[in-house]
């Protein structure tokens, strides 16, 4: 894939813009992440919910205040776009189905994660959040299901950590899989915090 030539800033307004997927949503698109180049951590999660779209803070809801948690982070922190770039692989909110959230749009991943993450040089670790982040960056090299991805954090580290998403559904995953609080969890805090130190 060529990329176009463009420099961050014309990135950025471009996907700002994005209609794309106009046509498509239930509502009009709303773009929400936050880049910078100074970035060393980059979080890929799945498409913004319905709080986030209506406020446009990415993880503005319960599952961001879960995903805090397990980083070990605070808000003030999170929210520092010089050192955390937050880049979903859907960038609006794609609508429900039957009271639960659509999968982002196929469209969006393709056009905008390398455009605009190309601009993100100084990237020390990339957080994959849920099933969809995991397929789009991990390709083959994945697991045959999120839990076994998840499982094998070690062959992509330093510089890649897959999680599950922090919705309230991964209550029950986490009690099922301890290994994720008890071994997965310290290692991607150490990883997150070293990659923050060198910011």
């Amino acid at each position: 894939m060529t990329l176009p030539a463009e420099s961050f800033a014309d990135a950025i307004r471009a996907a700002r813009r994005c209609q794309v997927c106009a046509d498509v949503l239930p509502h009009a698109p709303r773009p929400v992440f936050r880049l910078a180049t100074t970035a060393r951590v980059l979080i890929v999660g799945q498409a913004p919910g319905a709080r986030v779209h209506a406020s446009g803070i990415p993880w503005n809801d319960p599952s961001g205040d879960r995903l805090r948690g397990w980083l070990g982070v605070d808000r003030p922190t999170f929210y520092d776009a010089a050192r955390i770039a937050i880049l979903p692989i859907g960038l609006c909110y794609p609508g429900t189905v039957a009271g639960a959230d659509l999968p982002p749009r196929r469209e969006c991943a393709p056009e905008w994660q390398a455009r605009l993450a190309q601009h993100l040089v100084r990237l020390r670790l990339i957080i994959l959040v849920g099933s969809y982040a995991q397929a789009f960056h991990l390709g083959r090299d994945r697991g045959r299901s999120m839990t076994e991805t998840v499982r094998r954090y070690r062959d992509f580290a330093p510089g890649v950590v897959p999680t599950p998403h922090p919705s309230w559904r991964t209550t029950a995953w986490q009690r099922r899989n301890p290994w994720f609080e008890g071994e997965l969890l310290p290692h991607l805090r150490a990883l997150l915090a070293d990659a923050l130190r060198s910011a």
